[in-house]
């Protein structure tokens, strides 16, 4: 094994190191990689003697510490993490609209959660039965926190 092929395995098995750090969890890409390193520094070794042996296994073992420090600091972790705040929010259930007994129309299929307009206001609802198609009427029969529980009124 000549020096270009050592270098690309040392190389191959930090990037891999890497990537099981920031991208790939699951210990694949970190075995991988620690094979092909474990892989150079013999070739190292066994073609180019024990001082050639040695200098690349230093030299691996401070790359892949450089790396890992690089990896944990806060900053690094910050460029790549989401910036955005979600804004969105939970039923808000207006207890003069919608309380248990009010009525109203499914404008998606239940299942067993959609969506319907109860009393001029549209939410989220959930039926504790079997589905409910859209454009069914329902009537809410429990309101637990943001949760509107409705069942389907048979005509």
């Amino acid at each position: 094994m000549n020096w270009i092929a050592i270098i690309v395995f040392l190389v191959v098995g930090a990037v891999l190191i890497a990537l099981e750090l920031v991208a790939l969890p699951g210990g694949v890409a970190g075995i991988l990689g620690g094979v092909a390193m474990i892989i150079a520094i013999w070739q190292s070794y066994a073609q180019y003697g024990i001082v050639a042996g040695n200098i690349v296994l230093i030299v691996s073992v401070i790359v892949v510490v450089a790396l890992l420090l690089l990896l944990m600091r806060n900053k690094t972790w910050k460029r790549m993490g989401l910036k955005e705040e979600v804004d969105s929010k939970v039923n808000t259930v207006d207890e003069e609209k919608i309380a248990v007994g009010a009525t109203g129309t499914t404008i998606s299929r239940l299942a067993p959660a959609g969506k319907a307009v109860i009393n001029g206001q549209t939410c989220e609802v959930h039926t504790i039965s079997a589905f409910i198609d859209e454009n069914r009427p329902v009537e809410v029969i429990k309101i637990d926190g943001y949760l509107i529980i409705v069942k389907e009124i048979n005509q």
